[in-house]
């Protein structure tokens, strides 16, 4: 068996763009990938297509090998969208060769451990702030909306949501967001008596609807310092948080902000591979350690795992992709023993199902694991093709 093709597609996605990688070998097996450049990625197509080059004609099936030798060439430049790169080509390559054995793509990291993932609904209300018409729903513009979706994400049997910080007083309601230039606060990234007011209604607004068993995590991304993050944990602590997730390069501030705070932290989602992690685990800065599968690739994900194992942290995925990557951040939570929770956008554009044979089946708030061989679906070209990007 030879890698034939390795090839690229890209559709619309409503205000991003899913990205597929689809690598084909002489005698037809065809592995996919998703990956994301619309999140601090630009050009990592490019990055792709060139490290791709030097596959053709080789065996897809040392998975190992062909990571340990792409990270070798890009060893000067670690990290980053190298990193990304090599993950894509890891994750269609790890699709390839689950294929040809027949088993699904956690057998060949021992799994499954578990074959129902326990889900919480991301960023809800987020998307609904801006992108309501684009989902066909019903847009949020204040804390009774939050209520009502609130009770909703408990009616449709889910146990857990996240959310963002929204800003009411203002028109239209906008989520606070400087630490990605989104907004005002860039780049002091400071916070107030007003923010932190903001924060506490609209925890009390989503405990008020969803009830007092829903887990309720709040995503503060890189919007604060180390000031501002101990600030918003001791405001948010009346609301029995199930996580307060920070975003950091900052290990020992991470751990200050931990030592701190009332409730887990969970963090680490932007870091690439065991380097960086460890000297999160070493200081012991979060709870939760998130690992980004189309980032690190889901070999790299595991051994990250199994480096969190001794520290007593479990993981979670960072999962607000689509479809086929929730089917691979699935077979991460299921190869794995240390496994908290996972991630998924249930707001999304309407035809996301069409995009893949075999969406993620989900149940009363579980998401079960796929039993077919490789990551359990295969991407829908005709679909990605009906959506194409706009230049």
């Amino acid at each position: 068996m030879k890698i034939a093709r390795i090839e690229d597609l890209h559709c619309d996605a409503g205000w991003r763009v899913f990205s597929f990688l689809k690598i084909t070998t002489d005698d037809g097996l065809v592995g996919w990938s998703e990956y994301n450049e619309s999140y601090g990625s630009h050009g990592l197509t490019a990055i792709i297509r060139k490290l791709g080059e030097r596959l053709i004609g080789q065996d897809p099936r040392p998975v190992e090998r062909i990571s340990a030798t792409l990270y070798a060439i890009t060893r000067q430049a670690p990290g980053g969208m190298n990193s990304q790169a090599i993950a894509a080509i890891e994750n269609a390559l790890l699709d390839v060769k689950a294929k040809a054995l027949g088993v699904p793509v956690c057998a060949l990291f021992g799994g499954p451990v578990r074959d129902r993932l326990q889900l919480y609904w991301s960023h809800c209300g987020s998307y609904r702030l801006s992108q309501a018409q684009k989902m066909g729903v019903e847009p949020v513009r204040s804390l009774d909306d939050l209520v009502k979706l609130g009770r909703h994400v408990r009616e449709r049997g889910f146990a857990a949501l996240k959310t963002n910080i929204f800003r009411f007083d203002a028109n239209p309601p906008y989520m606070h967001q400087p630490g990605f230039t989104r907004g005002p606060g860039f780049p002091e990234l400071n916070t107030d008596a007003r923010l932190l007011a903001a924060i506490r209604d609209e925890l009390a607004a989503f405990r008020q609807g969803a009830g007092p068993d829903m887990g309720i995590l709040l995503d503060l991304n890189f919007n604060f310092k180390t000031e501002g993050y101990v600030k918003v944990a001791r405001a948010v602590e009346p609301y029995d948080l199930f996580w307060l997730e920070i975003d950091s390069y900052d290990p020992e501030g991470l751990a200050y902000i931990r030592s701190r705070a009332g409730m887990p932290i969970a963090s680490c989602e932007s870091l690439f591979g065991r380097r960086q992690f460890r000297p999160f685990f070493e200081n012991r800065s979060m709870d939760v350690a998130i690992v980004d599968v189309p980032w690190n690739g889901l070999a790299e994900s595991i051994k990250i795992a199994a480096m969190a194992d001794p520290y007593e942290i479990n993981c979670a995925p960072h999962n607000f992709y689509g479809h086929l990557s929730t089917l691979m951040s699935a077979h991460f939570c299921a190869a794995i023993p240390n496994f908290r929770i996972m991630e998924i956008d249930i707001d999304d554009v309407p035809w996301k199902d069409d995009l893949v044979t075999h969406p993620p089946v989900i149940e009363n708030g579980h998401l079960l694991v796929p039993t077919r061989p490789g990551w359990g679906a295969d991407v829908n070209e005709d679909a990605i093709r009906a959506h194409p990007v706009k230049s």
